[in-house]
């Protein structure tokens, strides 16, 4: 029988050691962990109540499935409520932030294409109708590549939960001109100096990326990245003013999300054909700000160094999509790895844990004893 820890004990450990405290009960069965292959070990912590609204776990070595589950719970779409959902290979799931790091996939595209400005490029001088911004020097100095790493320098606040509409996300969905309360935020660090998490960012981006092909994103997005991978089945919400939430509002399967990480574990390509510049992908490796956890970000991608075990053990290159509410794209080179993670936890404060006890306790456990 597995030993009972529910989620109230695990965020009261909290932090890296917790969770090898916490697998420890959560994983100890009659039966030797070591005999349990990972969907088994999945399925004994989704029984054990601590993954709470799981929806799906998808585990790719190369091109072979490693494990595949997909569990049944309420679900949104954008904030949207749709009752219960029986979950499996074709359906739609909120990507929410997960869609900032395919939104640099595009932008990398349209880089390789000459539609889109460069990184070291004066960021307002594509935004030419806030003419008057340009007379504050800081905001004079942006360059797209601050805006791709979140390094504006602005006030912007994500840290409320998303359902508040004191959220800066939620504000920019409601102003009436979503790029001048982006770009017209006060501004309160050197640009290039701080991180901080701004949706705002990659809304520029996408301006960036509508503007100079002529396309509207979801457009844009299926005959340059999608159709080359086969994916034809997504969604892509818009706003009230009609714009096309390139923050959040992406939904995919679990399958096609996972194509995105073979993809980029094959340097771009796809099939023989290059989907996404290699150089772009590398780029998107070479970390260019540290956030306050540590972690590494650039161009739109988390960077991180991941534990086989524990902690002080070995650890893997980790190159990873975060979005509200439990969901993750990870990508591990060193390895040939890929997983696709879903949850339901959308605004709440322990939306770590399904992603963080199944990478940690079960994916890279099961690693560390195949070598």
């Amino acid at each position: 029988m597995i030993q009972t820890l529910t989620r109230r004990h695990i965020i009261k450990l909290s932090g890296a050691s917790a969770i090898g405290t916490m697998a420890a009960h959560v994983l100890t069965a009659e039966t030797s962990q070591n005999s349990l292959n990972i969907g088994k070990r999945i399925d004994l912590a989704y029984q054990s109540g601590v993954l709470q609204d799981l929806h799906a776990v998808l585990v790719l070595s190369g091109n072979e499935t490693v494990t595949e589950r997909y569990f049944s719970g309420t679900d949104e779409n954008w904030g949207r409520p749709l009752g219960k959902v029986t979950f499996g290979p074709t359906t739609l799931h909120d990507l929410r932030s997960v869609s900032k790091s395919i939104t640099s996939l595009l932008y990398g595209i349209a880089l390789d294409q000459g539609k889109v400005p460069a990184p070291d490029t004066p960021l307002l001088t594509a935004f030419s109708q806030y003419s008057d911004l340009t007379n504050d020097p800081k905001r004079a100095s942006w360059t797209v590549s601050h805006a791709l790493n979140m390094m504006l320098g602005t006030d912007w606040n994500e840290t409320i939960p998303y359902d508040n509409p004191a959220n800066s996300e939620i504000a920019m969905e409601r102003a009436p001109d979503r790029y001048r309360f982006i770009l017209s935020r006060p501004i309160i660090a050197d640009p290039g100096t701080r991180w901080n998490y701004n949706g705002g960012c990659t809304a520029l981006i996408a301006y960036l990326i509508e503007q100079g092909t002529g396309q509207s994103l979801d457009e844009f997005t299926k005959q340059h990245l999608f159709s080359p991978l086969g994916i034809t089945q997504f969604e892509w919400n818009r706003g009230d003013d009609g714009v096309i939430s390139a923050a959040s509002g992406l939904r995919m399967t679990a399958p096609d999300l996972a194509r995105i990480g073979q993809m980029i574990l094959a340097n771009g390509r796809w099939n023989d054909r290059q989907v996404v510049p290699e150089q772009w992908i590398k780029a998107c490796q070479t970390p260019q700000a540290t956030l306050p956890s540590g972690m590494r970000y650039a161009n739109q991608w988390y960077l991180s160094r991941q534990p086989a075990v524990a902690p002080d053990t070995a650890r893997h290159s980790m190159m990873s999509a975060h979005g509200n509410g439990g969901q993750r794209l990870m990508i591990f080179p060193d390895l040939d790895l890929v997983s696709v993670m879903y949850s339901g936890r959308y605004n709440q404060g322990d939306d770590w844990i399904n992603p963080t006890l199944i990478l940690w306790r079960i994916i890279l456990e099961d690693v560390n004893q195949q070598r």
